[in-house]
C-alpha cells in the first residue's frame, strides 16, 4: 500500500504542475491546456468507437510485429549460438545493422507499403529484432562449458541439448529481450502512424494537431502512455510467471 502511495505522488504532482502552470500564465493556455481540460477531453475520447477502432489497429500492429520479431530473433540466435563459428562470422554484420535507427527506415517503408499496416511491421520487426537477439545471444553464450561438454559425452542430441541445457539457460536472457523489445515495438508502431500515416492512435494525433485540437493531441499522447505502462506491465508479469523458477525472480516476489 505505502509503494502504490508513493507511486501516485509523481502522477499527482505532474497533475498539479500541468494545472498550475497555464492558470498563472506561465505557458499559453493555447499550447498546453490545463491538466482538468485535458482529462475532460480524454473523458469524452474515451466514449468514442474511432479511439477504440484507432488503439486497435496500433495493438494489432504492436503484437503482430513483436511476434514476428521475437520467433525470428530467438530461432536466429540459437542457431547462431550453437553452430561452432557462425557467430564470428556473423558478427560483423550484426554490428552493423543493429545500430541502425528504425526511424531511418521510413522512406523505404513508405515506398514499399505506403500508408498501411505493412510500414508499421516493417519498422516494429527491425527494432524489435535487435533487443531480442542480442538477448538471446549472451543467453546461449552463457551456457556452462562443463555442462555442454557432459551433454555431448552422454550422446544428447542438439535438439536435446537446446531444450535441456540451453533453453533454461538462455531464457531468462531472452524474457528480458521480450520486455525490452515490447517497449520499442510499441514506440515504433505509434512513430509510424505518426509519420507515415499508417492507421492507429498515432495517425488519430496527427490529425488533431493538423486540425488544431490542441486538448485531444495531449488527451490522445495520455492515452499512448497510460497503454504503454500496460504493455510494460503485462510484459513484466508474463516474465514473473515464466521464470518463477529463477532465483531472482523469487527474490524479488520476497521483498
Amino acid at each position: 500500500m505505502r509503494r502504490l502511495l508513493y507511486g501516485l505522488i509523481g502522477p499527482a504532482g505532474l497533475l498539479a504542475l500541468l494545472e498550475a502552470a497555464p492558470r498563472l500564465g506561465l505557458v499559453d493556455e493555447r499550447f498546453l491546456p490545463p491538466a482538468s481540460e485535458i482529462l475532460g477531453t480524454l473523458g469524452a475520447e474515451l466514449t468514442t468507437a474511432a479511439l477504440w477502432i484507432a488503439l486497435g489497429e496500433t495493438l494489432r500492429g504492436w503484437a503482430a510485429g513483436l511476434a514476428i520479431a521475437f520467433v525470428l530473433a530467438v530461432v536466429a540466435g540459437v542457431v547462431i549460438g550453437i553452430v561452432p563459428g557462425l557467430r564470428a562470422a556473423t558478427n560483423s554484420t550484426v554490428e552493423f545493422l543493429r545500430p541502425i535507427p528504425s526511424v531511418a527506415l521510413v522512406p523505404l517503408a513508405t515506398l514499399l507499403f505506403g500508408p498501411s499496416l505493412g510500414s508499421t511491421l516493417m519498422l516494429v520487426v527491425y527494432a524489435s529484432f535487435w533487443q531480442v537477439l542480442i538477448q538471446v545471444l549472451y543467453g546461449v553464450a552463457a551456457v556452462d562449458s562443463v555442462a555442454d561438454d557432459t551433454a555431448r559425452s552422454y550422446g544428447l542430441s542438439a535438439w536435446s541439448r537446446v531444450r535441456h541445457l540451453v533453453w533454461p539457460t538462455a531464457l531468462p536472457y531472452v524474457m528480458t529481450g521480450l520486455r525490452l523489445a515490447a517497449a520499442v515495438a510499441f514506440i515504433l508502431a505509434v512513430t509510424a502512424e505518426l509519420v507515415i500515416g499508417s492507421p492507429g492512435l498515432g495517425l488519430e494525433i496527427q490529425v488533431a494537431q493538423s486540425s488544431g485540437a490542441v486538448a485531444t493531441v495531449y488527451a490522445l499522447i495520455v492515452v499512448a502512455g497510460l497503454v504503454g505502462i500496460g504493455v510494460n506491465s503485462a510484459v513484466r508479469l508474463l516474465e514473473r510467471r515464466i521464470l518463477a523458477w529463477h532465483p531472482a525472480v523469487r527474490a524479488e516476489a520476497v521483498t
